[in-house]
């Protein structure tokens, strides 16, 4: 049975995609512009949000979920990148998530695994990844969401428009 794990699988689905609507509303320009105070790029998440996927998620029941082979730090590095370069280092790490969660049951829900050394249920872990990547998804939404000011095409039901919302429903 998979209807946790499927659960799990559809929520961050729909996350995946408000980051990617809200980045696709951004020039390759706004993408790499960092907010006042040293903030983080909308690029400079999506390189964090698909390096912690793809470490995470890399062989996740056999091998701790921080890999050598991340360079965490470098995805804080500011860039110049294409908004196609941003949707395809995006595309990585949630392909990475996909295949790993396709494969797994709600029966490997208690299993072990590990992440930087502190060992997790795959449950613990799944919620943990859940909570992370939506909060980095956020972020995404609020930076875009300010960089296009007035011309922002809402994700979600916009200002005033609950009523009619609900009328159509």
């Amino acid at each position: 049975m998979r209807t946790v794990v499927s659960s799990i699988e559809s929520e961050l689905r729909r996350y995946k995609r408000l980051g990617q609507d809200a980045f696709a509303q951004l020039e390759a320009e706004l993408l790499v512009r960092r907010p006042p105070g040293d903030g983080n790029s909308v690029a400079m998440i999506v390189w964090h949000v698909s390096g912690n996927l793809r470490s995470r998620f890399t062989d996740f029941l056999a091998t701790d979920g921080e890999k050598p082979w991340r360079d965490r730090e470098s995805e804080f590095t500011a860039r110049e990148v294409s908004a196609a370069e941003v949707l395809s280092k995006w595309e990585e790490g949630w392909s990475v998530l996909f295949a790993t969660l396709s494969s797994l049951s709600d029966d490997d829900l208690s299993r072990g695994v590990t992440i930087r050394s502190q060992g997790l249920t795959v449950l613990e872990a799944l919620h943990r990844s859940v909570s992370h990547t939506c909060y980095h998804v956020g972020q995404i939404v609020f930076l875009a969401r300010s960089l296009r000011g007035r011309d922002w095409h809402w994700l979600t039901i916009p200002p005033g428009g609950s009523e009619e919302y609900n009328r159509r429903r």
